[in-house]
């Protein structure tokens, strides 16, 4: 039975350890290292690889990919970033308002 116990602890521990690499860093002090003209992947490397793309199109023969992070805890809260060709355009905080039942009603 204690071996069963350690395997559980053991398994929890991996999978919350993954988890936590996973959530975008949203800190200011990673958002200051941010330049326009990066790639996705340096953004990536200073950011965490918990994206979502949330746009792909073409403008005038140029490439546009939009990325969106979520500011985890904060769940209304994110960040897109637009790349035209491949290099980071600009990028802005957004606030997806919360659905209050009680005002629906």
């Amino acid at each position: 039975m204690k071996i069963q116990a350690i395997i559980y602890l053991c398994l929890i521990l991996i999978f919350s350890s993954c988890s936590a690499a996973n959530i975008a860093r949203l800190r200011s002090s990673n958002m200051d290292k941010l330049e326009l003209g990066m790639s996705r992947e340096q953004l990536s490397d200073v950011l965490g690889s918990s994206y979502t793309i949330a746009e792909k199109y073409t403008e005038d023969e140029d490439k546009i990919e939009v990325i969106s992070y979520r500011n985890f805890p904060y769940e209304e809260e994110f960040y897109l970033f637009k790349f035209r060709n491949g290099k980071l355009e600009k990028w802005y905080r957004e606030l997806q308002p919360k659905y209050n039942e009680a005002s629906h009603k």
